[in-house]
C-alpha cells in the first residue's frame, strides 16, 4: 500500500495523541494506518507512567493505529518489529552516527535517549483488535533540560537538521510496510536484538538499594530481558522490574 492509502490527522496541541487514538477507537472512527500528529502534547505519555516532555515544533509525535495481523502470543515481537523501523529509519538520516534500541523500546543514538515508543494494545476478549502506536522523538533541539542528562536530538547528536514532516513519512511507511508480514517471531526477534542496545557489554541494575552488575545476552520473544550476573548466571528480567543505570 502506498503512503497516501494512510490517512494523518494533524493537530497543533493535545493532551496525547495516544489518548487521542484511543478515542477514535472506542468511537468505531478508527482504520488501520490512521495516524495523529501533534505539535505539542500537553500529558505525552512515557513508559511505567512517566510523562513525555516536549518543546512546540521541535519534536516527531504521533501515534499510528494499527490492527495487528499477528498472533496475540507475539506482542512483544510486533513492537520489536516498530522499534527495528524506526531505529532503521534513524540510521539512514543519521549515517555517521551509532543507533541503538535500548530495552524495550527506547531509540538511542550515540549513547543517549533521542525518543521513546508507547505500544498501547485493545484486547477484546482472546481477540487482540488494534494498537496504538505512540512515537516520540527529539529532532530538532539544540538543548534539553538540564535534567534530561542522558537525552538528544537528532540535530544535538548529528548536527543535522531533518525535516520532520518527511521523517514522519518515511517512518509511518516503514512501521506499516507488508514486510514485517512475512517474517515470523523469532526473526523479528534477532533483527531486534542486532541492534540491542549495550548488547555483551556490562551494564548495572538497581535493584531496590542494591547495584546489580550483568552482562546484556538478549531479549526474549516474551519481552524479557537476558542477562548474566555476576555468578556467571542467566537472569531474566521484565519491565520495571530493576532501574537501568546509565553509565
Amino acid at each position: 500500500m502506498l503512503l497516501s492509502d494512510f490517512p494523518i490527522i494533524e493537530l497543533d496541541r493535545i493532551d496525547s495523541t495516544n489518548n487521542y487514538a484511543m478515542q477514535l477507537i472506542d468511537a468505531n472512527k478508527a482504520q488501520h494506518g490512521l495516524t495523529i500528529v501533534a505539535q505539542s502534547q500537553l500529558m505525552g505519555k512515557g513508559q511505567r507512567g512517566k510523562i513525555w516532555v516536549d518543546e512546540p515544533g521541535q519534536s516527531l509525535l504521533m501515534s499510528i493505529i494499527v490492527t495487528p495481523n499477528v498472533d496475540i502470543s507475539e506482542q512483544f515481537a510486533f513492537n520489536a518489529s516498530v522499534a527495528v523501523s524506526i531505529a532503521n529509519v534513524l540510521q539512514k538520516v543519521c549515517p555517521d552516527s551509532i543507533v541503538k534500541i535500548k530495552w524495550p523500546n527506547d531509540i538511542i543514538i550515540n549513547d543517549k535517549k533521542a525518543g521513546g515508543i508507547l505500544i498501547e494494545n485493545i484486547l477484546r476478549g482472546s481477540r487482540w483488535t488494534h494498537c496504538v502506536i505512540g512515537i516520540g522523538i527529539n529532532v530538532l533541539q539544540d538543548v534539553l533540560s538540564p535534567e534530561l542528562i542522558n537525552g538528544t536530538s537528532i540535530k544535538m547528536s548529528s548536527g543535522k537538521e531533518v525535516d520532520i514532516r518527511q521523517l514522519r513519512n518515511e517512518l509511518i511507511g516503514e512501521i506499516l510496510s507488508e514486510k514485517w508480514q512475512a517474517l515470523t517471531g523469532i526473526q523479528k526477534m534477532a533483527l531486534y536484538n542486532s541492534m540491542l542496545y549495550k548488547k555483551d557489554m556490562p551494564q548495572l541494575f538497581m535493584d531496590r538499594d542494591k547495584l546489580i552488575e550483568t552482562t546484556i545476552v538478549s531479549v526474549n520473544i516474551d519481552g524479557r530481558l537476558s542477562v548474566l550476573n555476576d555468578k556467571n548466571t542467566i537472569v531474566h528480567l521484565y519491565h520495571g522490574q530493576m532501574e537501568w543505570v546509565w553509565q
